[in-house]
């Protein structure tokens, strides 16, 4: 299957392609990784833990087809136009519904970024155990201070290559998986004959995995990235590979959450309410060892989203509305692209640090949320794409667009069904 219908042929010679690789790697991994953040553990967690198990398993293979087909769409518009997604979308479809939608995505991401903290506390409080550095009121502006003068003083390269390492740490959540020693003949019957309910409780889970492993602020960032990198239409088969490699590891890492607390967790019929509960219930059920690679992974993935999706925000926001915006850019070049990315992390922190606040709530609404704008995003970036004044003869082959279609068809189908579910049950 081609993925656009002009293919450029990779650069000949083992190690030239791969220097290109490592030159080019970053944009894809992190992007696809980081939505892996505490908000997604603890969606992942809860549909392990759920009554049902493992009957949101099968979720995972349809859902890592639709974030290939989304992150490379846009990496292959930022390698040939030059600009981000909402640069693209203030020039095509106009001022106006830029705004709503900046709007939109600038409401979910703050919710998102509050998760992300709220997860930094949650990760530091499980190992630390009582020591200073783990109350929250310690550890969340400390933590902050350290995203905001990582991005803020850092160049691109610098904290690119600060979020691939960080990346790397995901690989606790497989070792969890394996330690919880799940029957691996009822995950296997689970992905082939899921037991799939119609309720709106399923629903909204279902909605809420693939708003956690389909983000809409993806596909802003990744855009966003690959152009502050400046990879090229030339370089981009080898950028598409990078794109391939981070979705796969963001789904196994997802695939590996689910299976570890459906072993344990949801095989006791323990009720959890945050990823930190879900590491707590661990303990007893998988081993101490399990549960603290769960924790570490958490705090892990919180530290490092809440880099990336403040920094998500401020590229979006800014590119909508035509302000400067890059890492590599002062604050005095870019006040606005700056002044938003502080902005998002101290309203961030600061709410983690209200001890009334329903984490647990704004984590897996704000994924949800993310599912119901998805489709929106994702139909205007097939239109976009098949733009040939734009994209020229990188636009999307026939099939491809066939297979984008279908995937917006079924968000909206499932979307409205949840709606109708769930305001059914609400009478």
């Amino acid at each position: 299957m081609r993925w656009f219908k002009v293919r450029r042929p990779l650069p000949k010679g083992f190690f030239r392609n791969c220097a290109i690789l490592l030159s080019v790697l970053g944009p894809g991994f992190i992007t696809a990784n980081v939505d892996n953040d505490a908000g997604g553990i603890a969606t992942y967690s809860m549909a392990g833990a759920a009554p049902w198990g493992y009957a949101c398993l099968w979720t995972i293979l349809p859902v890592l087809c639709i974030l290939i087909l989304a992150q490379e769409m846009g990496a292959r518009m930022g390698a040939v136009t030059g600009k981000g997604l909402a640069d693209l979308i203030r020039e095509q479809f106009g001022v106006k519904l830029t705004f709503y939608l900046m709007a939109a995505l600038l409401i979910a991401n703050i919710g998102n970024t509050v998760a992300e903290f709220a997860g930094i506390a949650a990760g530091m409080e499980l190992l630390g155990s009582g020591h200073f550095f783990a109350s929250k009121y310690v550890s969340v502006p400390l933590c902050a201070s350290f995203v905001w003068i990582l991005v803020v003083k850092g160049s691109y390269k610098g904290v690119e290559k600060v979020f691939i390492v960080a990346s790397l740490f995901y690989v606790t959540y497989l070792v969890s998986g394996y330690l919880a020693q799940p029957a691996w003949l009822d995950v296997g019957r689970a992905i082939v004959r899921p037991p799939v309910q119609f309720t709106a409780n399923y629903l909204y889970m279902l909605v809420g995995i693939i708003g956690a492993s389909v983000a809409p602020w993806m596909q802003f960032y990744l855009q966003s990235a690959i152009v502050e990198k400046e990879v090229t239409a030339e370089s981009y088969p080898l950028a598409r590979l990078d794109v391939i490699i981070g979705c796969v590891m963001s789904c196994t890492v997802a695939f590996f959450i689910i299976v570890a607390c459906g072993s344990t967790i949801g095989k006791h019929g323990i009720q959890i309410d945050s990823a930190a509960e879900a590491a707590i219930a661990l303990k007893p059920l998988a081993g101490e060892y399990c549960a603290v690679l769960f924790a570490f992974g958490l705090f892990i993935a919180s530290l490092f989203a809440a880099s990336i999706l403040p920094l998500s925000t401020a590229f979006t926001i800014c590119e909508g509305l035509g302000w400067e915006t890059g890492v590599n850019k002062t604050f005095k070049e870019a006040p606005q692209f700056y002044g938003l990315y502080t902005a998002i992390i101290i309203c961030g922190a600061a709410s983690v640090l209200w001890p009334r606040l329903p984490y647990f709530q704004v984590m897996l609404f704000s994924q949800v949320l993310n599912g119901l704008l998805l489709p929106a995003i994702l139909f205007g970036m097939l239109w976009l794409i098949n733009r040939r004044e734009l994209m020229g003869e990188f636009t999307n082959s026939r099939r491809l667009n066939i297979f984008g279609g279908a995937a917006c068809v079924t968000l909206l189908l499932l979307n409205g069904t949840l709606v109708v579910l769930w305001l059914l049950e609400r009478n």
